[in-house]
């Protein structure tokens, strides 16, 4: 018996777009499966189909941008709360950084449904990715991903080889076991954490597990995307390719 999916995560699997782009899509008339327009949400369809978007649908994909920002302590990465500035709010025309590697201008138009792509916590600084496009947020907030992200955490005091060891595997978090980290000594007060997972506050958590006192965070690297010399504030487009195939 041939298997069938929903054809919303035929195409999120395929990387066509998100699930919720695709169920959009589907909506809107703009799927084809095997030749035939496919606009029923829940239409489950055999893995080996072939999937055509419309133009229409392409081009709207393939507009949605996909930015980096260097958030300054005291912004929240999403939504406003309890006073606090969104991050997103640094994302105009003024705080635009240019290094000759996009031509791409501010636009108004960029910030509708643009969203970060995993979260950076208010006492914490540095990389930070907002996205329109539901590629790029699968690929780093999916629960398959893998992407390695990259920290700089400042302490208060030194730390044993047995720490490190302790934080590089071992621990649990809300009852369950952390994926392994990659810990190393950057300098005598400040670590290295390489890390494929973002529980809330998990740098801060791992460290108090063992008994250490963070001062400072600073996310460096995303995949292959590293904050580099953008200033602290500032913000710039990035491509997709980055983090997908496009």
């Amino acid at each position: 018996m041939t298997e069938v999916v929903r054809l919303s995560k035929v195409m999120a699997n395929r990387g066509l777009c998100s699930r919720r782009e695709a169920d959009k899509m589907i909506e809107a008339g703009l799927v084809r499966v095997d030749g035939e327009v496919v606009s029923q949400l829940g239409s489950k369809v055999p893995l080996n189909v072939d999937i055509q978007l419309a133009s229409v649908a392409k081009e709207a994909r393939d507009a949605a941008v996909t930015i980096m920002i260097n958030k300054p302590v005291g912004y929240v990465s999403g939504q406003a709360e309890d006073d606090y500035v969104p991050a997103v709010r640094l994302f105009n025309a003024d705080n635009q950084y240019h290094d000759g590697s996009s031509y791409t201008r501010f636009n108004n138009k960029h910030t509708r449904k643009l969203a970060p792509a995993g979260r950076l916590d208010i006492d914490s600084q540095g990389l930070l990715i907002m996205t329109q496009d539901g590629r790029v947020a699968k690929a780093l907030i999916g629960e398959n991903s893998q992407i390695e992200k990259e920290y700089l955490v400042r302490l208060d005091g030194s730390v044993s080889g047995q720490k490190i060891r302790e934080l590089s595997h071992g621990l649990e978090l809300d009852g369950k076991k952390l994926k392994p980290a990659k810990v190393r000594v950057q300098n005598e007060d400040q670590l290295n954490f390489i890390l494929t997972e973002g529980k809330k506050r998990q740098i801060r958590r791992m460290c108090e597990l063992v008994n250490l006192k963070v001062i400072g965070i600073k996310r460096v690297r995303i995949g292959r995307l590293r904050l580099g010399k953008l200033p602290e504030g500032q913000w710039q487009y990035v491509d997709r390719s980055y983090f997908v195939d496009s």
